[in-house]
């Protein structure tokens, strides 16, 4: 009985009254069934609605639309990329850099030309602030934006100015070919360098003293090359050099090959040879500690590091590896040679 009049109570707060002026009461409002079952799905159907709405309102600011999640994803794998894409440009930075140490140290260096400062190729720029437009963008995509923007900038100079230096070797080769041809520009012997140029322990002798030239492994026997066209300047015995042989290149360019078991046939003073033509057979003569070819450039009278002229006969990667050799060498040196 008592829920039976809850229900009549809560069921009265549920009912609509309308005022009867000829009873002077309010009495309640009938509907038919259809009525109340269109008014009871419109009830449901407008909350609904605004339910969904508020559920969507609350799910786009805190999660984001579709557009947006979509959106999202697409800038985190860009920035993604972006990083990527600075890291490439880091390496190819370091591989620019490295040419252009090769064409100040070997190319420019071996043609007489004046190495090009690293002001010039760096092409500097000043003024005004050019990439403040990703200034709009979020703080670590502006910061590589502007890192990869200026990157790109500078390599674009830099490999101008490494082009126009290319072009000036070019030029200059084209108008000097016969000096070129008397560089001594290749290895005088098919072996690996031993030892390099400067200062070391002399394995014999016991004391640090200056080590003139490069020490190129060569059994007895082996075949030696002139290294550059010019005129033979002296074939014979020399003190602690053993059996030499001199060959001069013009342009106050003269190299030495000591330590031979031979000359090959034909070769005295005053003959001219060819780059690449066979001149002496590799020995152990003189002040040596076992066979093996030592050979110099020398320049206006002066020794000088000969892998700095070898670059008609080894990659840039060889260069480099025997440059490092040859900064080693002080520390270092190999018991058999001389």
């Amino acid at each position: 009985m008592t829920l039976y009049l809850l229900y009549q109570f809560f069921m009265a707060f549920k009912r609509h009254y309308i005022y009867d002026p000829e009873r002077c009461e309010f009495v309640p409002l009938e509907y038919d069934s259809k009525k109340k079952l269109i008014h009871s799905l419109s009830f449901w159907l407008i909350n609904s609605i605004v339910l969904a709405c508020f559920g969507l309102a609350l799910l786009s600011n805190v999660v984001g639309t579709p557009a947006e999640i979509a959106l999202k994803d697409e800038n985190k794998t860009l920035l993604h990329q972006l990083k990527k894409a600075e890291v490439s440009i880091l390496d190819i930075e370091k591989q620019l850099n490295v040419i252009a140490k090769l064409d100040n140290e070997m190319y420019r260096s071996v043609l007489g030309l004046e190495p090009i400062s690293e002001d010039v190729r760096m092409a500097g720029t000043g003024g005004a602030d050019i990439y403040s437009d990703f200034d709009f963008h979020s703080q670590e995509a502006s910061e590589i934006l502007r890192r990869t923007a200026s990157k790109l900038d500078k390599l674009e100079r830099q490999v101008n100015g490494q082009m126009h230096s290319f072009d000036e070797i070019k030029n200059y080769y084209n108008s000097n070919k016969n000096r070129l041809r008397n560089i001594p520009a290749i290895k005088p012997v098919n072996g690996i360098i031993l030892s390099g140029y400067g200062m070391r322990p002399h394995p014999v002798l016991g004391y640090r003293r200056m080590h003139e030239g490069v020490d190129f492994r060569a059994d007895v026997g082996t075949e030696v090359y002139a290294t550059g066209d010019g005129v033979i300047k002296f074939a014979g015995r020399r003190g602690t050099y053993g059996n030499l042989l001199e060959i001069d290149h013009g342009f106050g360019m003269v190299t030495r090959y000591a330590h031979l078991s031979g000359f090959a046939e034909g070769i005295r003073p005053g003959r001219k040879v060819e780059r690449g033509e066979i001149i002496a057979f590799s020995g152990n003569s003189g002040l040596t500690q076992g066979p093996h070819l030592h050979y110099e450039v020398i320049v206006d009278g002066k020794p000088a590091d000969p892998v700095t002229y070898l670059i008609a006969d080894i990659t840039p990667e060889e260069y480099l590896m025997f440059k490092e050799m040859h900064n080693q060498s002080s520390e270092f040196s190999i018991s058999f040679l001389d």
